[in-house]
């Protein structure tokens, strides 16, 4: 990546990202939504919203204008795009959100601003698939393509999402209501199952590769991979739909399309293997020992979601399941990379333009990795309890868990700032004549 443009928004995505993620922790500790309310309840329709819109997604959103890019060796397709469209989201999420809380009397009846959300969300992703999708197109290779098709289930997540959003508001009729009760499993599964997951396994080839000096995965086995994710959520939605329309055998499609899932996940873990085997850079940089451990939650979340099917435990244990995948997978994944993500743009940004005419620190001079390890170890192991509690029903046990996980998080975006402040460098090298001093919150181009 070494000359590689910087993404001008690429730092504002990520800081509003880790801000609703902050809103999210602060609902579960004060015992806002699931579980101390039901799964379908407006709070928690609101938790998972903040949740996957306006931490997973805004925070993936900001990781792909940067590295789509580097993925296909072209521009993006409109850079200028990139900053309406976080207007667009954020304002969008907030609308969606009032909506959500006017169900049960939490604001003035405003059902009209669960329509309006899904407007400006449905703009505001737009010009996200849109962006990334022309860059990516241009030259689809093996992480591209990952990229390419999880931008295909965020465009079938947000048009389930825009209908259930109007048949809440009552603008959907009778059908609305029928696709309503028994469509969110689907609208779930494009969502966290093709535009989170199928990308996060995408990018994370590219940079499991890059951080480590390892060769990428064989293009052949990451074919095979996608094409094992993309038909369980393409089974899972196509197939799902028609079983509603038919009012029969939605079960049994959602069963079949686990057992995909399942077999895409032993695939990801087969490459994901294959590059910690074949790299080059022995010695594990914090980022990379992180990230085992949310290989390690996918392994536990998949692990989890059989032994509840066989006990036939899952639709009460739903939510334990979905949480050790939201925070212990792909949260934790994202939490690991935004670390290595920002210290290495911030080390690109400000020393870059004097790489060769002066000394400059090494990215890892940016870190101090022996004091951010133990803001990590506090985050999972907080993950792993709370799944814990869920699965045994304990509230409030659920509720001190996640005051773990934020102190950890806490933890982490401190250190995050610090290295965008360039705290850990030493003076000789933090800033020579020509460099390039970083913003907080946005590059400077």
């Amino acid at each position: 990546m070494i000359g590689a443009s910087i993404s001008r928004w690429t730092m504002t995505y990520f800081a509003a990202a880790l801000a609703w993620l902050f809103v999210a922790l602060f609902m579960m500790v004060v015992g806002v939504g699931y579980p101390t309310a039901d799964i379908a309840s407006p709070d928690t329709l609101v938790l998972v919203h903040v949740t996957c819109i306006g931490w997973l997604s805004l925070a993936m959103c900001g990781a792909l204008f940067q590295f789509v890019p580097v993925l296909v060796a072209k521009p993006l397709f409109a850079e200028k795009w990139a900053l309406p469209a976080l207007a667009l989201l954020s304002v969008g999420l907030l609308s969606l959100l009032g909506g959500f809380l006017s169900l049960d009397g939490r604001l003035p009846t405003a059902f009209w601003s669960l329509p309006l959300g899904a407007v400006l969300l449905v703009a505001g992703f737009g010009l996200v698939v849109v962006d990334l999708g022309l860059t990516a197109w241009l030259r689809p290779t093996g992480p591209a393509r990952f990229v390419l098709v999880g931008l295909a289930c965020l465009g079938v997540t947000v048009v389930f999402g825009s209908f259930f959003a109007f048949a809440l508001s009552g603008w959907a009729g009778s059908f609305g209501d029928t696709v309503l009760a028994s469509g969110i499993p689907l609208h779930a599964i494009a969502g966290l199952g093709g535009w989170l997951t199928l990308t996060a396994m995408g990018v994370s080839y590219r940079l499991l590769a890059m951080f480590m000096l390892a060769p990428d995965v064989d293009d052949r086995q990451s074919r095979v991979t996608l094409a094992m994710g993309a038909m369980a959520v393409t089974f899972a939605v196509a197939g799902g739909a028609l079983a509603i329309g038919l009012a029969a055998g939605l079960p049994i499609v959602l069963s079949i399309a686990a057992l995909l899932g399942l077999v895409c996940a032993g695939l990801y873990g087969r490459d994901v293997a294959g590059i910690f085997r074949n790299r080059k850079r022995r010695q594990l940089e914090l980022n990379m020992r992180m990230a085992t451990l949310s290989f390690a939650s996918l392994a536990g979340a998949a692990l989890l979601g059989v032994a509840l099917v066989f006990f036939d435990g899952f639709t009460p244990h739903v939510g334990a399941f979905a949480f050790l995948a939201v925070f212990g997978w792909l949260s934790g994944l994202v939490l690991a990379k935004l670390y290595k993500i920002v210290a290495f743009l911030t080390w690109l940004e400000t020393y870059g333009p004097v790489m060769g005419r002066a000394p400059t620190p090494r990215v890892q001079d940016l870190v101090a990795e022996n004091r951010a390890t133990k803001w990590f170890v506090v985050y999972y192991a907080a993950v792993w309890l709370g799944t814990v509690a869920l699965l045994a029903g304990e509230p409030t046990a659920f509720r001190v868990a996640a005051a773990a996980m934020t102190v950890g998080v806490v933890g982490i975006v401190h250190e995050i700032v610090r290295i965008r402040r360039l705290c850990d460098v030493a003076s000789p090298l933090r800033l020579p004549a020509g460099a390039v001093p970083p913003h907080l919150l946005f590059a400077r181009n």
